[in-house]
């Protein structure tokens, strides 16, 4: 489980002992999203990792309260570049030295955009727990994701409602390793390498904070061509079930980096993973990285 800039910079607070205060922080990310690789979707639809930058601004409260809003901006569109807009709110609580924990709930809306793939997972709620007073960290989160969505098909002469959920278990070890000064005073680097198991449903397509793998069921992109369906095509697909049933997803080594200096923090992090179920169950990675400013 990737650790958030708030978690890295709330460890970062603890251990040079700044006083508590409200932070406002404005930030820009990179990563890849699944996206459709072209335009008409037929029964082999492409699905490829496409890149994207994330605008973010967030409000943390030195209670422990906070709140985010960010957008995402795909390169390489097929239709609307702007295709998701999220909204979250939670809290995390980190002034016990032995454990950290947290919840948040996260609102996802999409944009009608024919790049990315329909899913009904537009709402999340998500609670994480990390004992930290051994060298190794162990922790777990849960991961709950429900909503509904209207999907479009054979050129939009068909439309169904699909609605459902997604659940998933992430347990995890991890430490980090601080340095102070490194390249000038005050400055700070943590590194946070860890292993990560992943356990549960992978129904759809999603933006949880567990799902960080393409592990998808052929059945979820079973759409036509331009030629019409013909009607026994159109009952098999409106009678489709996509439950893939609570499994051992995947296994995971990712590598956190938080770089901070003055207002300015750098966190790059990569992933390893191997997923256990799906079409693709290969050794793959993926990087990701994000640029804030906080306003003290």
């Amino acid at each position: 489980m990737c650790q958030s800039l708030a978690e890295l910079e709330k460890q970062l607070d603890s251990l040079l002992k700044k006083r508590e205060r409200s932070e406002l922080i404005i930030g820009v990310g990179y990563g890849n999203n699944p996206a459709y690789g072209k335009k008409t979707q037929t029964y082999e639809t492409p699905v490829v990792m496409k890149p994207f930058l994330s605008p973010t601004v967030s409000y943390y409260h030195k209670t422990g309260l906070y709140a985010n809003v960010s957008s995402y901006y795909l390169f390489d569109a097929i239709g609307k570049p702007w295709f998701e807009w999220d909204f979250s709110v939670g809290y995390d609580y980190s002034k016990n030295r032995k454990f950290l924990t947290g919840i948040s709930y996260t609102r996802y809306i999409f944009a009608d955009s024919v790049d990315i793939p329909v899913t009904p997972i537009n709402n999340e709620l998500f609670a994480y727990f990390y004992y930290r007073n051994w060298w190794l960290q162990p922790g777990v989160s849960l991961d709950l994701g429900w909503g509904s969505a209207q999907e479009r098909i054979a050129g939009g002469r068909l439309n169904r409602n699909i609605s459902g959920t997604d659940f998933n278990i992430v347990t995890a070890v991890r430490h980090p390793f601080i340095f102070i000064d490194v390249l000038k005073h005050d400055d700070a680097i943590l590194l946070t390498p860890s292993v990560g198991v992943t356990m549960g449903t992978a129904n759809y397509f999603s933006n949880l904070k567990s799902f960080q793998y393409i592990s998808r069921s052929p059945k979820l992109h079973w759409e036509w061509s331009d030629a019409p369906p013909s009607e026994d095509a159109r009952k098999a697909f409106l009678s489709t079930k996509t439950a893939t049933g609570f499994e051992m997803r995947a296994i995971d080594f990712t590598l956190n980096a938080s770089y901070m200096i003055g207002n300015l923090t750098i966190s790059p992090s990569y992933t390893i993973f191997k997923p256990f179920q799906g079409e693709e169950m290969q050794l793959t990675g993926y990087f990701t990285a994000r640029l804030g400013y906080t306003f003290k």
